[in-house]
């Protein structure tokens, strides 16, 4: 058996490893965005402590968890564009602005026990509610997530735009998973806020003060199913679980499409940006063929911006026993 591999270039005028372009306008929303919530959780959580709102104070912890986590997507933003030229880093930094995410996601989770555990110790032991003042301050904490998030939505619609409406491999796999932590939980500030208004104007007007440590529990499990869904996303980037991406499949079309024959003996699919992948193929072939000849035409899929072929020649009698392709 013979290997064929593609001749190397030296090491200066090999291509760069960084793969993600950034976001700088999301950094940039995520700095105003983190100066906005920690002045209104300042707010709230003194106006709940001051008129024993449970529902408002959830939301004011709520919202510090949110000020730190955002702080941290700023950071990685920023980490990963100070390292960005690195060679340490094989693939660039794009998974630091990963990591920020499920690190925030890993808060959100801990934020909804928090508020699990104070809402229900507050349906054990009620208090007095100062109602109107803390339906103001509730109603200001809701038109401050209410911007917080429209100003996010603007950098995640400009990350998005020019992506082609047939994109066959979906909205997630473009996503920036910093800017989708940040917002997911402004969006969650912002539910919690209306779970919170709700609660109150239920104790106000029916005299119903359950409400407000039930919302709080009802906030909690909101914020759990959040968190969950952005850790299992972000988490299955930073393990590198891709192997059921749809590039995948289309790597393994094309081998199969190619006028050389050959068999697929092993493949490595990992992300190294938004939407773009790296890709390692082994193949077996009774054909004199340069691993260039296969790399051209995988490079149909413009998401696949690093290729590694290697061909293995194999004797005619020996390439149907020998090299079996490998199960999808």
């Amino acid at each position: 058996m013979q290997t064929d591999h593609a001749a190397q270039p030296p090491l200066s005028s090999q291509h760069s490893h960084a793969f993600d372009e950034g976001n700088p306008l999301a950094e940039r929303l995520t700095k105003g965005v983190v100066v906005l919530t920690a002045v209104m959780m300042v707010v709230e959580i003194a106006g709940g402590w001051t008129f024993n709102s449970m529902a408002l104070l959830a939301d004011g912890w709520h919202m510090s968890s949110h000020t730190l986590a955002l702080g941290l997507s700023v950071i990685a933003y920023a980490a990963a564009r100070r390292f960005s030229g690195d060679s340490r880093f094989a693939f660039g930094t794009w998974k630091i602005e990963v990591l920020g995410g499920f690190s925030s996601a890993i808060l959100l989770t801990l934020v909804a026990a928090l508020m699990l555990y104070q809402s229900v110790e507050r349906l054990a032991s009620p208090t007095t509610i100062h109602y109107d003042e803390a339906i103001a301050i509730g109603v200001v904490g809701l038109l401050v997530n209410l911007a917080c998030a429209w100003l996010l939505r603007g950098g995640h619609q400009h990350q998005h735009h020019g992506h082609r409406p047939d994109d066959a491999h979906g909205h997630a796999h473009h996503q920036d998973l910093n800017l989708r932590s940040a917002y997911v939980h402004v969006v969650a500030d912002a539910a919690t806020s209306v779970l919170a208004i709700v609660a109150l104007f239920g104790g106000k007007v029916w005299g119903a003060a359950w409400l407000d440590p039930v919302m709080g529990i009802v906030g909690a499990g909101l914020v759990a199913v959040w968190a969950y869904g952005l850790m299992r996303e972000s988490g299955r980037v930073l393990l590198d679980a891709e192997m059921n991406a749809p590039v995948v499949q289309e790597i393994r079309d094309v081998i199969d499409a190619s006028p050389v024959k050959a068999t697929l003996c092993d493949l490595h699919v990992w992300r190294v940006g938004k939407g773009k992948y790296a890709c390692i193929v082994s193949l077996a072939t009774t054909a004199a063929v340069e691993p260039d000849f296969f790399k051209q035409r995988l490079r149909v899929h413009e998401e696949l911006v690093h290729i590694t072929v290697e061909v293995n020649r194999v004797e005619h009698r020996a390439a149907d026993v020998a090299h079996r392709p490998i199960a999808p």
